[in-house]
């Protein structure tokens, strides 16, 4: 049996768009995700991306257990576009904001999961990607951490990067989206305003 995870899907999103995709387990947000982020292909119509994406989809994804936090952010910068040297004069941002720096020169198989989130976060922000993807990563971390990581993201918004992001947390969608798509068995079954779509979607 073909299981089709996106049906039909007509969609635009343009620079300084913080989109928040809403739905069901199921409804094909991940899908939708990795698609962007260029991790599968479509079987069917096309896809176009215009722009560097940064992709944070799994935990850890693309980092490797054996080797430091330091040395994944060094590999997994370069992955995501940017130089070595580059990679360098950015570490120390990138150690202070995944409030390492006291393990940054530990196996990653020491990390706690939300230590691995949170350096995969803080690598994937400063990248020169004007998309920024993520699944499921804004829960990370502590209350302080959060406050960080939507800081983050106004910034971005601000400066003309394009977010796109899942969260079931429907406060994350209120806050940080100017945009919600409410996917439903692979289709769209709205698209516009997170506060109105919410509010909608929590009588389902």
């Amino acid at each position: 049996q073909v299981v089709h995870a996106l049906r039909g899907i007509d969609l635009k999103i343009y620079p300084g768009d913080a989109v928040a995709l809403l739905g069901r387990n199921g409804s094909g947000k991940s899908t939708f995700l990795s698609l962007v982020a260029r991790i599968y292909r479509p079987t069917a119509g096309s896809l176009e991306v215009r722009g560097q994406v940064a992709p944070l989809l799994e935990l850890g994804a693309g980092f490797h257990i054996d080797l430091t936090g330091r040395e994944n952010a060094e590999l997994n910068g370069v992955i995501l576009g940017l130089t070595r040297r580059e990679v360098a004069e950015r570490m120390d941002a990138i150690i202070d904001f995944a409030e390492l720096r006291e393990f940054i020169d530990a196996p990653l198989r020491t990390y706690s999961s939300g230590m691995i989130l949170r350096l995969g976060f803080a690598t994937a922000i400063h990248t020169k990607a004007e998309i920024l993807v993520v699944d499921e990563a804004l829960a990370v971390g502590d209350e302080e951490f959060q406050e960080k990581c939507f800081h983050t993201i106004e910034q971005k918004k601000a400066q003309g990067h394009t977010i796109l992001f899942v969260s079931h947390e429907l406060t994350d969608v209120t806050r940080a989206a100017t945009r919600c798509v409410w996917l439903e068995h692979g289709r769209i079954r709205e698209d516009g305003d997170p506060h109105q779509i919410v509010e909608r979607y929590l009588r389902e």
